[in-house]
């Protein structure tokens, strides 16, 4: 089996040292870089399976980068932040980041972190998400709720007869919606289900990937209930 290709990109030369000897010891590959344009450059030759892009690099900001690879590509994207309560966390999600880590970090919750993410991206292409009930029964695995068309066999989605271009993980988020139409969801259990967290992780994470669904699928299809969490109006 190939080895899993990881894009790391930080301008601290001792954190990028230390993080890629951390990663190749437990068997990525991993291709570093100092800043964001030498990062793009890398990304477009090296097509890695993975990146982690730092939020304060030189040339080309991680959330820039993070938006110049989403316009090509739904490769997993995971932030690397300073700051657990920055407006960048918030930012690199917008931008189209799958998770984040905040720095200083342990590089076993790294590497777990990064194992995670692949796991539900392996499964995005071939299936819904792991747990929660089984999805309702359609004709063609076709699930219709309004003008949007869940295709929960060729991994597609329509609305109004269009085709909506979603990353992995929102293609996840929404396969869990669309199982259990109604039914109000918490975030926790969202990032039980979705992120793969056997651990309390930051809401933030599904509020912010919500919002970007609602763009795409409309905002009024997924309906936040106060105080205990969202789901998607039948």
């Amino acid at each position: 089996m190939a080895e899993t290709h990881v894009l790391f990109v930080e301008d601290d030369d001792v954190i990028r040292e230390a993080t890629q000897l951390a990663l190749e010891r437990d068997g990525f590959a991993v291709t570093a870089v100092p800043d964001g344009l030498t990062g793009l450059e890398a990304f477009r030759a090296k097509q890695p399976d993975i990146a982690l892009l730092d939020v304060m690099v030189p040339g080309l900001d991680g959330v820039s980068l993070c938006r110049r690879i989403r316009d090509v590509s739904t490769v997993p994207v995971i932030m690397l932040s300073a700051r657990a309560d920055s407006i960048d966390v918030v930012l690199g999600l917008e931008a189209g980041a799958d998770d984040y880590v905040t720095k200083p970090f342990d590089g076993a919750v790294l590497v777990a972190r990064i194992r995670a993410v692949l796991r539900r991206f392996g499964h995005a292409s071939g299936g819904r998400a792991g747990g929660g009930q089984p999805e309702p029964a359609a004709e063609g695995g076709v699930l219709v709720f309004g003008d949007l068309e869940v295709d929960t066999e060729g991994m597609e989605v329509r609305r109004d007869g269009a085709q909506v271009g979603l990353t992995p993980t929102e293609m996840r988020l929404l396969l869990e919606f669309s199982s259990a139409p109604g039914t109000v969801l918490s975030r926790d259990k969202l990032l039980e289900r979705v992120w793969d967290y056997g651990w309390g992780g930051d809401t933030r994470v599904v509020d912010v990937h919500v919002q970007r669904l609602r763009t795409k699928i409309g905002q009024d299809r997924i309906e936040t209930v106060r105080g205990f969490g969202y789901k998607l109006r039948a």
